[in-house]
């Protein structure tokens, strides 16, 4: 079985019109004279133009609005990993919250400060595992169900055909049966399509750990999938 997933991005502030073109010069004269924009205005102006790399160096410095430029950079990015990696919404706003934080916190241990998307990830995808752990023991003492319901309208595109969203049910209630390394090692490399070389980093480990999980978890999907119609890739 092959499954493969085509990341929505999310469009966050819609462009602006361009003005009509004025004609004329009573038109022109008509226009209100715009006001000169405030100083912290252009500040913040240039910030959020600025990569990574010098935003995190501002970051180090106590600048706040290098901190508000990498969030709205990346709250994206970070909520998109967690709920796929989850398989739904619940508690993923609060898996990113703590991961914002705990990056701002602990900027000074980046090595690279260009790479800090990527540390994010780690990070976010750190919250997921440690949170899904924890709710598998809350199972194991009777204390609680450790898999939340998944939540097709998070994972797959409104598009997406109902046999399609069947498979992906499935695809995720075996994920849930799985370990939770193998699951998420599985997840970032055949759902969120990251190179092997990616998901060691997200996951923190070696190249050949990631690939030993994805192929355990793998050979499990095959195993127990069960196909719904004729051959069709997973999509979303």
């Amino acid at each position: 079985m092959k499954a493969s997933f085509q990341n929505r991005r999310l469009r966050l502030v819609e462009p602006a019109e361009a003005p009509s073109a004025s004609s004329g010069a009573e038109s022109v004269a008509a226009e209100p004279r715009a006001e000169a924009p405030k100083p912290e205005q252009s500040m913040a102006g240039a910030i959020s133009a600025l990569p990574d790399e010098q935003l995190v160096a501002l970051g180090l410095k106590g600048n706040v609005a290098a901190f508000e430029t990498l969030y709205r950079r990346h709250v994206a990015f970070a909520l998109h990993l967690a709920i796929r990696i989850a398989g739904s919404n619940r508690d993923a706003e609060d898996v990113v919250h703590d991961a914002f934080v705990k990056a701002f916190e602990k900027l000074s241990e980046l090595s690279d400060a260009a790479l800090f998307r990527a540390w994010l990830g780690s990070i976010v995808v750190h919250g997921v595992r440690s949170r899904m752990r924890r709710a598998r023991l809350m199972k194991a003492l009777g204390l609680g169900g450790y898999a939340d319901p998944v939540e097709i309208d998070s994972i797959a595109s409104h598009a997406a055909s109902p046999l399609v969203r069947a498979q992906i049910a499935q695809v995720y209630a075996l994920l849930q049966t799985l370990p939770t390394d193998e699951r998420i090692a599985w997840t970032l490399r055949a759902v969120e399509g990251h190179e092997l070389e990616t998901v060691a980093q997200l996951t923190r480990c070696s190249l050949a750990t990631v690939k030993r999980r994805i192929s355990r978890a793998q050979q499990w999907l095959d195993e127990h999938f069960v196909e719904t119609g004729a051959d069709q890739e997973l999509s979303s």
